[in-house]
C-alpha cells in the first residue's frame, strides 16, 4: 500500500513538533494538515477528512482523550497518540476512547513511521478477511478454524473469542478493560482470567510461549496481536 498522497493530521500546540512532524512526513510523501487546538482539530476532521490523526493528550482547550472519543462517535479514522504522558492510566484511557496506537515522546522517525504502515495495513486488510494468516497461524473467522505451523488447533469457546477479538484488530493494542468486555461483557473486571486465557492461548498457539511471537504484552495496559 502506498503512502504517497495519504492526509496526515497533526494535532499539536507545540510549533517545534509541528515543524518536526510536518518535515518528516513529507519527506515520506504524506500530506501533512495542522491543528493546535481540540476544536481546530475536531473541524478539520469534519471538512478534510484526513488519512491518519496524530495526537497529542495535553491540548490548550481540552485534553486529546476528549478529542478521540469525540471523534470515535461518528469516524474510524485511525488515531495514534503523541504524549510526554508516561503513565500506564494515561495509555489505557487514550486507548480506551478508540485511539490506535501510543507513542511516547520524544520518539523515532522510524518508530513513528512503522506505528504508521501498522495502523494504515490494519485498515486496509478490515476485519471482512474470512482467513487471517500471520507466519504460520492462520484464523479462520467464518469457519471458526484455527492452524498453527500446519496443525489444527482446538480452542475453547473463550479462548477462540479471545483470538478472533486480538486478529479483527490485529496490530492494535487492545486493553485489559477492551478485551474483558468484548469477550466477557460489560462489568466484568477480573484480570486473572483474562491472563489465564492467554496464557493458554500462547500454550496453543505460540512457537515458544516464553517468548510470544503473536500476542505481545503492552505492559500494564493490554495486548497486541503484533503484525
Amino acid at each position: 500500500m502506498t503512502k504517497v498522497g495519504l492526509r496526515v493530521l497533526v494535532v499539536d500546540d507545540e510549533v517545534a513538533i509541528k515543524r518536526f512532524l510536518r518535515v518528516a512526513l513529507n519527506g515520506e510523501g504524506f500530506i501533512v494538515l495542522e491543528a493546535g487546538t481540540g476544536q481546530e482539530a475536531l473541524l478539520a476532521l469534519t471538512l478534510e477528512r484526513p488519512d491518519l490523526v496524530l495526537l497529542d493528550l495535553g491540548l490548550p482547550d481540552m485534553d486529546g482523550v476528549e478529542v478521540a472519543r469525540r471523534l470515535r462517535e461518528w469516524s474510524q479514522v485511525p488515531v495514534i497518540i503523541l504524549s510526554v504522558r508516561e503513565q500506564e492510566t494515561d495509555k489505557i484511557a487514550a486507548l480506551d476512547a478508540g485511539a490506535d496506537d501510543y507513542l511516547t515522546k520524544p520518539f523515532g522517525v522510524g518508530e513513528l513511521l512503522a506505528r504508521i504502515r501498522t495502523v494504515l495495513r490494519r485498515q486496509a486488510s478490515g476485519s471482512s478477511e474470512p482467513v487471517f494468516t500471520l507466519g504460520d497461524l492462520k484464523v479462520d473467522l467464518a469457519n471458526r478454524l484455527v492452524t498453527a505451523d500446519g496443525r489444527d488447533v482446538q480452542l475453547t469457546p473463550t479462548e477462540y473469542d479471545l483470538l478472533r477479538a486480538l486478529v479483527i484488530q490485529a496490530g492494535k493494542v487492545l486493553t485489559n478493560h477492551q478485551l474483558l468486555r468484548l469477550v466477557w461483557g460489560e462489568g466484568y473486571d477480573d484480570l486473572h482470567i483474562l491472563r489465564v486465557n492467554i496464557s493458554n492461548l500462547r500454550h496453543k498457539i505460540e512457537p515458544d510461549p516464553s517468548r510470544p511471537t503473536y500476542i505481545h504484552t503492552e505492559s500494564g495496559v493490554g495486548y497486541r496481536l503484533k503484525l
